[in-house]
């Protein structure tokens, strides 16, 4: 079996700069700037955080089918992830460019330009997850392929969500606009050099082409949604992501209510990250002994203790609280790396027995779900604020009833934990693992 080579491996990961960035910084920051520094209340601005990531839902599986049909000599993804990524990158910068007021306004703004961050993201990103199933046909290459991407994903996560905070603060602070439009701009330079690093980097890549599939978008939805592996893989991920959006909409919270720590924001980034730089090349290891599925099982049993722990978030706790986070970073890595391989081994399992290409929809769903389950966990997270009575305020001078303090935590630690565990009950009952049908013919 050829191996890819290492310039086309690490091109690809770079990818994941702007897959990383974009799936962190909205969640972190966004709810925030739209209750603390608009004054919009917590269930409008979850609804608002939610709108436009659940368009990506309708749109996901479409960017797939399109990219499916591409004929385009530089490639038939790799077009794609330089017009869609470039694009976002400027609808980002312009997402925290506009008025503070009236609330309404300034929500509508928001709602515009992130409808347009999504509308960019989904064909930037539906292209790129579904190239690997492409690159190679290789059952143990998807995964170093998926180490390398998981590996930068980490470090784009630790780059954005410490350094975004930082850019608020250094320009304002949360209780002025100024910072967040210099966020913007700042955050928008990683975007467009990652899309750059992985269109460029993915020039040589090989690409193992399959017939495109005939029929209606409808027809292959339907033909997708039939194979069981896959079901239970997206159920798998959706829950997770919901309950990882959760988690990732809460830290500003916890640092400013729980740990009363503007420092805590960026603390906690680094104790989730750090570790998933050191233990990715292990969950690969794990993988070639054990299997795909029984790796993920493992990381996601991580995510579950590592959840329940940071239910201890309180001033007085800030080194378990750490500590806890350094859990959940080893899950993450984990539950990261196993189901983007896992995914590119059902696209072209399917594609080898039906002789027929539906990797673009397979991954237009995938997206769909895991953009929808990162839209679900902030709103999520907002409900359960707004049930313990969260106070919204642009001067930051309310002080947050004891209810809204243990909404906080349930929200941020408990909520995870529980939605982590019920997707297990799906993840074992997937069996497409170790199997010779899904290595190369």
């Amino acid at each position: 079996m050829t191996s890819l080579s290492p310039s086309v491996r690490r091109g690809y990961a770079l990818g994941s700069v702007a897959t990383g960035t974009f799936g962190t910084v909205p969640g972190l920051l966004l709810l925030p700037y739209l209750t603390d520094s608009l004054g919009i209340a917590a269930v409008v601005a979850g609804f608002i955080v939610f709108v436009p990531k659940a368009w990506d839902v309708v749109l996901n599986p479409v960017a797939g089918r399109i990219s499916d049909r591409s004929t385009s000599p530089a490639g038939r993804r790799r077009p794609f992830l330089l017009k869609g990524g470039l694009v976002l990158a400027v609808c980002f910068a312009l997402l925290f460019a506009g008025p503070t007021g009236p609330p309404v306004v300034a929500g509508a703004w928001v709602v515009v330009w992130f409808l347009a961050c999504a509308t960019a993201y989904a064909f930037f990103q539906v292209p790129y997850v579904a190239m690997p199933a492409e690159m190679t046909l290789d059952y143990a290459e998807r995964t170093r392929l998926m180490t390398w991407r998981v590996a930068v994903l980490a470090l784009a996560i630790l780059l954005s969500g410490a350094t975004a905070p930082m850019v608020v603060n250094a320009f304002g602070g949360e209780e002025s606009a100024t910072g967040y439009r210099f966020m913007g701009v700042y955050v928008a330079l990683i975007l467009a050099a990652g899309v750059y690093g992985a269109w460029r980097g993915t020039r040589d890549a090989p690409e193992h082409r399959v017939e495109t599939a005939a029929g209606s978008l409808r027809d292959q939805l339907r033909l997708v949604s039939a194979v069981r592996d896959f079901r239970v893989l997206l159920l798998t991920f959706v829950l997770q992501a919901i309950g990882v959006g959760a988690m990732l909409a809460g830290v500003a919270y916890v640092a400013d209510d729980l740990l009363d720590s503007e420092a805590a924001t960026t603390i906690l980034f680094a104790a989730f990250v750090a570790p998933a730089l050191l233990v990715t090349p292990l969950w690969e290891r794990y993988a070639a002994r054990r299997g795909k599925r029984s790796g993920y099982l493992v990381a996601s049993g991580c995510l579950v203790a590592g959840s329940l722990a940071l239910f201890q978030a309180r001033v007085d706790q800030h080194l378990v609280v750490y500590a806890a986070a350094a859990v959940v970073g080893i899950g993450y890595a984990g539950a990261q790396v196993f189901p983007m391989a896992m995914l590119p081994d059902v696209a072209a399992h399917d594609a080898a027995t039906s002789g027929e290409n539906r990797i673009g929809v397979f991954t237009g769903v995938w997206t769909a779900g895991e953009t929808l389950g990162l839209a679900i966990g902030p709103g999520l997270f907002a409900l359960v604020l707004a049930l313990g009575g969260y106070v919204s305020s642009t001067d930051h001078t309310a002080v947050q009833p004891e209810s809204a303090r243990t909404a906080i935590a349930v929200g941020f630690s408990l909520v995870p934990a529980a939605l982590i565990a019920i997707s297990l009950l799906f993840l074992r009952r997937y069996r497409l693992d170790d199997l010779e049908a899904i290595r190369e013919p």
